[in-house]
């Protein structure tokens, strides 16, 4: 049998030395997220009166500081982790909310009330608050923003409104975005839950400010 060249036998030898490095590496996979979990349970006690410190998150997760700089340089990136995480979480929620309706409007329309939603339960919206308060100085230092969840929001919105209108909505659908965001930032902080007239309005707002201007 003739030799294999010798970039397949490099391939091999690559995949099987991986697959030798996996199996020798631990999963932390539960301890990041026991500490995710963790932190944004702290975050809910403490609301938005006091910080939570790397000691009380590490007590709820029941793991080590140790554990913790293992997987998270500083508090700071654990709160980006569960921003991150909520945002993830949400992301899954409006997809699967938006499956529901045949109609491009009524997607529109699942998308709006998917988010204005954070605000009706009061578990949901006290942990919600207690993530953003946290995550309010970390623009700056972590590249995480209001603007960045809004613009990954938008992403599921762009394609009914293609379907709507028949163009990509391109920045309209990231403002809008931006725009429905802040309304629940506002409702979280007025400690207020959105009425079904105001969700109303506010997916006519979105299919008005999307709609090609001739």
């Amino acid at each position: 049998m003739e030799n294999p060249p010798l970039h397949s036998q490099n391939d091999v030898a690559s995949r099987i030395a991986r697959q030798t490095l996996d199996r020798r590496s631990p999963d932390y996979t539960d301890e990041v997220r026991r500490l995710i979990d963790a932190g944004r349970t702290v975050m809910r006690r403490c609301g938005t009166d006091s910080r939570p410190r790397v000691a009380d998150i590490v007590a709820e997760a029941d793991l080590s500081n140790e554990g913790f700089y293992r997987h998270f340089a500083s508090k700071d990136a654990l709160v980006a982790a569960i921003l991150d995480d909520g945002t993830e979480r949400l992301l899954g929620y409006l997809a699967h909310q938006m499956a529901k309706e045949e109609t491009a409007e009524g997607r529109v329309r699942r998308w709006v009330e998917g988010i204005l939603s954070q605000a009706a339960d009061e578990e949901s919206a006290a942990t919600t608050l207690a993530v953003l308060w946290n995550a309010a100085s970390l623009g700056q230092t972590m590249g995480v923003s209001h603007t960045s969840t809004s613009a990954r929001l938008a992403t599921l919105l762009r394609q009914p409104l293609v379907d709507l209108h028949g163009v990509d909505p391109g920045l309209d659908a990231e403002l809008v975005a931006h725009a429905v965001v802040g309304r629940l930032n506002d409702l979280l902080w007025g400690r207020q839950t959105p009425t079904p007239a105001e969700t109303d309005r506010v997916v006519s707002f979105c299919l008005t400010a999307c709609a090609p201007r001739g």
